[in-house]
This record gives structure tokens, C-alpha cells and sequence, in this order.
């Protein structure tokens, strides 16, 4: 039988994306990243239920375009890619320090673990208002 799942996925959303520049888990309760994840999360759960999407068990490519007022970006791009990615995984391996306050959102997730992404690209463009495009896609397994 002919996998048919799909093997991209692109969505947008508004304002900034979460950033991950501490120890301490983006994913806890009163985190002050907590809205961006929670707008991030509701939009990868719409771009998938939309497409029928499942999360990919193998390697992967994540693209991140973030859209800014010129010279108003507010993080770098490592840590903007890092929330981002951190947010789209399976967050089952982050469940001990308790995911209840994010509801259905805690089962959102575009792949299975960070060591799947074997492409990663960032790029920057000119916008009135901040908001962002995320792409998750498979690679070619020798990638």
C-alpha cells in the first residue's frame, strides 16, 4: 500500500515566535514566551487538521521566515529557530515538569524530536507588522 501522507507542510501566523534563550522550559506554566507559544501551537494544530497532516518519523527541513519592520527584529535567528523547533516536536520527552494549562495543544506536534532536522533555513523580510511562515517538510532519508 502507497503512503499518501503529506510530506510538507506551511502555515503563517501573526506576531512574533517563541524564543528559547534560557534553561528554564518555554513549555512551563507563566512562562513569559507562554502567549507565543500557545499562538504557535494553535497554528501548526489548524495547518494540520486542514491537511490531514501526521507528525514525520524521519529526517526533516524546517524554514523559518520571519517578517519584521526593518531593524526591529527582536531575537537571533538561533534562538528564534530553537523555540520554533521546540515547540512543533512531540513534547512527550517534556512532560515531567507538567503541560496540563496547555490543554489539546500539548499532543500538536509537526515531528517526533529535534535530531529528525537535518536542514534548517532562516531568512528575514521586510513587513508593517511582525508575523512569520513556518514550513516542515521530509527529507530524502540520506540526507
Amino acid at each position: 500500500m502507497q503512503d499518501t501522507r503529506a510530506l510538507a507542510l506551511t502555515f503563517e501566523v501573526s506576531g512574533l515566535p517563541p524564543v528559547k534563550t534560557e534553561a528554564l522550559s518555554i513549555f512551563a506554566a507563566g512562562h513569559r514566551q507562554a502567549t507565543r507559544v500557545r499562538t504557535l501551537l494553535q497554528a501548526a494544530l489548524a495547518a494540520a487538521q486542514r491537511t490531514g497532516w501526521t507528525p514525520l518519523p524521519g529526517p526533516i527541513e524546517v524554514d523559518l521566515v520571519l517578517r519584521c519592520p526593518p531593524g526591529h527584529r527582536t531575537a537571533d535567528a538561533s534562538t528564534l529557530l530553537g523555540g520554533v523547533c521546540a515547540v512543533l516536536q512531540d513534547k512527550k520527552r517534556v512532560a515531567s515538569i507538567g503541560l496540563a494549562h496547555l490543554g489539546v495543544l500539548v499532543d500538536v506536534a509537526l515531528y517526533d524530536d529535534d535530531r529528525q532536522i537535518r536542514r534548517l533555513s532562516y531568512q528575514e523580510e521586510p513587513a508593517e507588522d511582525f508575523s512569520y511562515q513556518v514550513r516542515v517538510a521530509a527529507v530524502p532519508a540520506g540526507v
